[in-house]
């Protein structure tokens, strides 16, 4: 039976994880966040003690035979680094900026690459990224380009961030997100960028109900 590939891409913080879950369980298919497992291996950089900037050391941590794999419980995804369940561990703004940093590095794209196709030849998948579209899966049957202002990004996670208590600085996250996109869709492998065919959704102005039902109206 055919499988079923839905991409979205876009820059950091557009909502693509909290999207593309909620799709996923709408449709019924496996969510699967590429975002995270990015995280990870940047985890296991940081974990190394490797330096942001010091990319001739990551070579050592892939091939020190680590295991980055996605595990589903009651519909919840956890993120496992060598069995260890890492999913809170990787949702910082430190490793936000060692995914970035990892993302970049031809190897570890390659690392990943077969792992992430792989499961959308067994499963009716949606995965999310920045470059599902474009290079991960260039033949998904359906590919939305997901964004919002750099303003509406910065609040969705400066909220996020006070509401579990931690203190931040709006101005500071704003820049974070700008330097991220510049680095994203600056970098020489892989950068993010709208696919031809990709449909393009700004939910600067949208619920995540509308959202949702905007994509899953596309897959339908």
């Amino acid at each position: 039976m055919k499988t079923i590939a839905v991409a979205i891409d876009g820059p950091s913080g557009a909502g693509k994880s909290t999207i593309a879950r909620a799709a996923a369980g709408h449709l019924g298919f496996v969510y699967v966040d590429t975002g995270a497992m990015y995280r990870t291996i940047g985890l296991a950089v940081c974990r190394a003690g490797i330096a942001l900037g010091q990319t001739e050391r990551i070579q050592s941590v892939l091939d020190s035979g680590i295991q980055v794999s996605l595990k589903y419980e009651q519909g919840v995804q956890h993120v496992l680094l060598d069995g260890e369940d890492v999913s809170a561990s990787i949702r910082t703004p430190e490793m936000s900026k060692y995914a970035s940093f990892v993302s970049a590095v031809p190897a570890v794209r390659a690392f990943l690459l077969q792992t992430q196709r792989e499961m959308a030849k067994t499963h009716n998948v949606i995965m999310d990224g920045r470059d599902i579209g474009t290079n991960i899966l260039p033949n998904a049957d359906v590919k939305i380009y997901l964004t919002a202002s750099v303003e509406t990004r910065a609040k969705r996670r400066y909220d996020e961030l006070t509401e579990k208590g931690e203190n931040c600085d709006f101005e500071e996250i704003a820049r974070d997100i700008q330097e991220r996109d510049a680095r994203d869709m600056n970098r020489e492998i892989a950068p993010l960028k709208k696919a031809d065919d990709a449909v393009l959704v700004d939910s600067s102005d949208m619920t995540i109900e509308e959202v949702v039902n905007t994509i899953c109206s596309h897959c339908k």
